[in-house]
This record gives C-alpha cells, structure tokens and sequence, in this order.
C-alpha cells in the first residue's frame, strides 16, 4: 500500500473521530470547564495584580491539561472495545498503525480547539499593556507539544480498557506522575534529582514557556508523545491477535 493511501487511511479515521467529537456534547462541555478553569486564573492575575503577562496561565496549563485532555481522549478506544465494534474497524484493510495514528491527531486536534480560545487573552494583554510575546509564544509551542503528548497518553490509556472511567483514571495517573514529579523531590535524595527531574513534564514546559526553545525540552515532549503511540500501536497489536 503506498504512503499516499496509508495517510488517507489515518486522515479518514481522524475525521470520522473528530465528527464524533464534535456531534456529541462531551468536548463541548470538557472545553467549557477548562476555559473556565484556567480563565479564573489569569483574569484574577491580570486585573488584581494589573500585569501584563500569562505567566500564571502557562504555570497552571500541565495541571489543566492533566485533568481534561484524559476527559477527551477516554471514549477514543475503549467505547469502541465495549460495544465490540472495533473489532469490526479491525477486519477491514487498516493496520493498527492507521488506526492508531487517525484516533491520536484527532484527540490532538481537539485538544488543540480547546486551547484556541486562550488567544482572547493575548488579545487582552495587547488591548491594555505591553506582553513580552518572546514567553508568550514559547508558552504556545510549549501548550502544543503537551498538548500531543497528554493526548498520546489518554490515547494509550483508552486503548488497554473497556471501560471509559478506567480510562479517564489511567491517563489521569500516568499524566499526573509525569506532572507532579516535582512536588516530590524535596523528599528524593540529593543524588538523584536531577535524573528524575529529567522526567518532569512541567521543568521542560516551563523552560520553553520563559521563551527558552531548547532542543532537549522539545525532544523529551516529542518522544513521550512517540513512545505512548508506540504502545497504543502494541496493545491494539495484542488485541487483534486475541481476537
């Protein structure tokens, strides 16, 4: 099967994703209580102590998206294993990479639609001050790469369950491990700090977010977005051969 094919293959299930996405009131709501969320945080920061900045918004962003991309991302598998038909998905001429892949980009596309709305803000911070756009759009680039690996995550976690709660929890905990990690160090021995803190979702978010582009902050993003899809990409391997 050529390339060309393969890609319409994973574009045609990240579309019929994105339709059921969109028809059903789950992003709807899941978007509404994130911008509610995170724009209590930065109007109070904004109006109450009058800087210009997103600083506090990008602070909070892992936390939140710990919490609502899992919310998206719950149904993508494993509503399809509870009701069997993914095994009907599965019999048709796709692989478990285009299958993987399609439901992936559309839980990124969606939680990417959930973020645009924030660009009000920096419209907000331009309206009424001076915002240094340097942290701002390191902060955006940032939000994008956490943005694919939460989703790769929640991807993975629906992946394993058939059950939607199970699910949300999986990638709660997986994403939350990856978040906190650094609220724990105060209690990890000196000598191994600066290997575990290598892990922390938020010390490479927050680099980049102060407008730092490194390239080890990116490829650490990038490859936990690569190694969850990899094993998304396994366990459907697994199924099918139970199957």
């Amino acid at each position: 099967m050529s390339n060309q094919k393969k890609n319409n293959i994973t574009a045609v299930i990240a579309k019929r994703e994105l339709k059921s996405f969109f028809t059903s009131p789950v992003a709807y709501i899941v978007t509404a209580l994130f911008l509610i969320a995170v724009g209590i945080f930065f109007y109070s920061t904004f109006f109450l102590n009058k800087k210009a900045e997103l600083r506090i918004f990008f602070s909070i962003l892992p936390y939140a998206f710990t919490v609502f991309v899992p919310a998206l991302t719950m149904r993508l598998f494993a509503e399809e294993q509870k009701t069997g038909s993914i095994e009907t998905l599965m019999t048709l001429p796709v692989t478990e990479n285009q299958v993987v892949l399609g439901k992936f980009f559309a839980a990124f596309i969606t939680s990417i639609a959930m973020l645009i709305p924030t660009l009000l803000y920096v419209i907000t911070l331009t309206f009424f001050g001076k915002p240094d756009y340097g942290p701002i759009i390191g902060g955006y680039i940032g939000a994008i790469l956490l943005c694919a690996a939460y989703s790769a995550i929640g991807t993975f976690a629906s992946s394993i369950t058939k059950n939607q709660i199970i699910a949300f929890f999986t990638a709660l905990a997986i994403s939350a491990l990856l978040t906190l990690i650094d609220l724990f160090m105060i209690f990890i021995p000196g000598r191994f700090v600066k290997f575990l803190s290598f892990f922390s979702v938020v010390t490479h978010f927050n680099s980049i977010a102060r407008g730092i582009i490194d390239s080890r902050d990116i490829i650490y993003l990038l490859s936990l977005t690569v190694v969850f899809i990899l094993l998304t990409i396994k366990s459907q391997e697994l199924r099918r051969k139970e199957v």
